[in-house]
């Protein structure tokens, strides 16, 4: 991924929690034929398991019925891609478009890039401990949370042999939080105000993202 200086992101808290609270991948991946596939998969990101050059492990799962699984052979590296909120950003939020007129128009945006090696399983024992693991993380802010345990056994079981495992050793880790940091510290006060009063969800989001930059810069 491209990341120019102001906008990288190191800080490991910082990136894993992005992941925690953006919990679904465009897994990426290249078939025999030279053709690339992508599916949004649910995923939940294990960092128990850290050492030199590993960062961790991806696990999800596909449905039997998507063909991408039957294209992946253990140990091909791909790219899982997490999407976070992204805004348009108008020039008219710069101090010199009345000036120079060197403005234009861009797009802020946050997103994680996670590489590695895959591994493909149809094992019930493993699907059944991934769904359980994916279950809990997601229901875990419930007031009352839901176990898959509560599931009628025999519609588990069908359930689970409609769909694969798949597991990703990370290898490399890429952040990028494009919040205007190129801008001038004016400018990126005008742009966050602006799209704070946007109607559009996601424009809120990244308007207090880029708050809060300004607050810890």
């Amino acid at each position: 991924m491209y990341i120019p200086k102001p906008f990288k992101v190191d800080d490991w808290q910082e990136i894993t929690s992005f992941v925690a609270r953006h919990p679904a991948v465009d897994l990426v991946t290249v078939g025999s034929d030279g053709v690339p596939l992508s599916t949004l998969l649910p995923c939940v990101w294990d960092t128990s398991n850290l050492s030199e050059n590993k960062y961790g492990t991806l696990i999800t799962h596909i449905s039997r019925g998507n063909d991408q699984w039957r294209q992946i052979s253990n140990g091909q590296i791909a790219l899982a891609i997490v999407h976070g909120p992204q805004a348009y950003i108008s020039p008219s939020n710069y101090s010199n478009k009345n000036t120079d007129h060197k403005v234009v128009p861009t797009w802020n945006y946050q997103t994680v890039h996670l590489s590695g090696t895959l591994e493909v399983s149809e094992d019930i024992e493993l699907l059944r401990k991934i769904v359980t693991e994916l279950t809990d993380f997601h229901e875990s802010h419930r007031a009352t949370p839901w176990g898959a345990h509560e599931t009628n056994p025999e519609y588990m079981e069908a359930q689970l042999k409609g769909i694969v495992a798949i597991t990703m050793t990370i290898t490399k880790v890429e952040a990028k939080y494009k919040l205007s940091q190129n801008r001038s510290k004016d400018d990126q006060r005008a742009v966050a105000s602006d799209l704070s009063t946007s109607a559009k969800t996601e424009e809120g989001v990244i308007a207090t993202e880029m708050q809060r930059n300004l607050h810890q810069g």
